[in-house]
């Protein structure tokens, strides 16, 4: 009996041992890669730029971020976005992205294929950061119809239209929910 009680004692603390490694751990799942998720701009974390080019509309007062992968490599997918004016009128835009890791930090490449309001192309970079909750750092330009030039992660945020901007447009978000 002595011997069950001792084999009983090691296998429960077997399976706590096993269930603390496999327990999440501390960074609420992000691996700080990808951009999938729900995320929220508000205050003085939208870009600036953006502020005066909405300007007739009292600035924007906040931006939600939807981001949806569509394949298995996590790497495309759709998107949409809720965007307030300071006077109170939206302006919603979706359509797909595809993101490519880069080999600079954790910068990555992304490619915006707007489909409403309008068609358009955008392009720019984006990094995550492990924090609670998860922030993003994203700079992102119009290309379609314009000579403006995408940020790289070479170049880093800052980089659109090589650097001309400097960090007018780059925004940050925080993560609501993966």
């Amino acid at each position: 009996m002595k011997n069950f009680k001792h084999l009983v004692s090691l296998l429960i603390l077997s399976a706590f041992v096993v269930m603390v490694a496999c327990s999440d751990d501390d960074n609420n799942g992000s691996d700080q890669s990808g951009i999938a998720g729900v995320w929220l701009s508000e205050g003085t974390n939208v870009a600036p730029l953006l502020n005066t080019i909405f300007a007739a509309a009292g600035g924007v007062d906040s931006i939600y971020a939807t981001f949806a992968t569509s394949d298995t490599s996590g790497n495309t997918g759709t998107y949409s976005v809720r965007q307030v004016n300071g006077n109170s009128s939206v302006v919603s835009y979706s359509g797909t992205y595809t993101e490519t890791k880069s080999i600079v930090d954790n910068i990555y490449a992304i490619t915006i294929n707007q489909s409403i309001p309008s068609v358009t192309e955008n392009g720019g970079i984006f990094e995550i950061y492990n924090a609670n909750p998860d922030s993003m750092k994203y700079e992102v330009v119009l290309l379609t119809g314009t000579s403006n030039v995408a940020p790289t992660p070479a170049g880093g945020f800052g980089s659109t239209n090589a650097g001309a901007f400097g960090v007018l447009n780059v925004q940050r978000y925080i993560r609501l929910s993966e």
